[in-house]
């Protein structure tokens, strides 16, 4: 391997705390959205706004699996 292309080690102690920022970053996005869709009379805004949070839904809940894998991972849970 050439000089100075070194893989960084994988360090995974934080990726908790990220997902779950990344989780909360995403609630507030959804809330922004409903605000917006509140706002409009577009049928089709709604309906996109919709399907988007529906979207933000199911990876909410896949990054809350992620969060409970590496907290069993790093021995903070266990089940």
């Amino acid at each position: 391997m050439p000089f100075g292309n070194k893989p960084k080690p994988d360090d995974r102690s934080d990726n908790v705390e990220k997902l779950q920022e990344m989780i909360q970053n995403t609630i507030e996005n959804m809330e922004r959205a409903e605000e917006t869709m509140a706002l409009s009379d577009s049928d089709e805004t709604r309906r996109q706004v919709e399907e988007k949070n529906e979207r933000r839904r199911e990876s909410i809940e896949a990054m809350r699996e992620e969060v409970r894998d590496e907290a069993r991972a790093n021995g903070q849970i266990t089940e």
